[in-house]
């Protein structure tokens, strides 16, 4: 859908960081929109990776850092040696000491990835990931996200204003005015 239809509102009520003015949200059975703060933070930690346009990595972390915080959050023993797995994966081994600053826009969006990714949780949710990136970088990242759903076996609920990469969904919703419009 176009700027202002909803997207982003609709995948913060999914990730239970907005409320949803009726109805409920499942996740994995369990109705999100009647927990705690706690019980949601706890949700969102072991059942949902989040991709956000503007990367939302913390800038005085290293790029490996950030990937160990959701390890860490979980009391994983093995958070670093993960993390640089994952950098690995994404195509940064070279750069897991840099910080966000010291990357390209399409590198701060690899090591999101990477840490929406390091739970392999069952739900990743993507605002708009390739929004502030050139085409060709953007691309790279649908790629990657398209293979961490299918290697992962995830669902993968993917934000966007343009149709021509919605056009690569198994599911394409459109929204316009808060309202589905279109759902094929």
């Amino acid at each position: 859908g176009p700027s202002g239809s909803g997207k982003s509102t609709l995948l913060g009520i999914i990730a239970g960081l907005d409320n949803p003015s009726s109805g409920k949200v499942l996740i994995d059975g369990i109705d999100i929109t009647r927990m705690s703060e706690a019980g949601l933070a706890k949700v969102r930690n072991q059942k949902i990776g989040m991709v956000y346009q503007a990367f939302n990595l913390i800038p005085t972390l290293t790029a490996q850092e950030n990937v160990a915080v959701p390890l860490e959050l979980a009391g994983r023993r093995d958070a670093g040696d993960r993390a640089r797995a994952l950098l690995a994966e994404v195509g940064l081994a070279e750069r897991a000491h840099h910080y966000p600053v010291q990357l390209s826009g399409g590198e701060q969006q690899r090591v999101a990835v990477a840490r929406a990714i390091a739970l392999e949780p069952p739900l990743l949710l993507a605002d708009e990931p390739t929004g502030n990136l050139d085409s060709a970088t953007g691309k790279q990242i649908i790629d990657l996200l398209v293979g961490v759903n299918r290697r992962l076996g995830c669902t993968l609920v993917l934000v966007t204003h343009d149709a021509a990469l919605a056009a690569h969904a198994d599911r394409v919703v459109t929204l316009r005015d808060g309202r589905i419009v279109s759902d094929e």
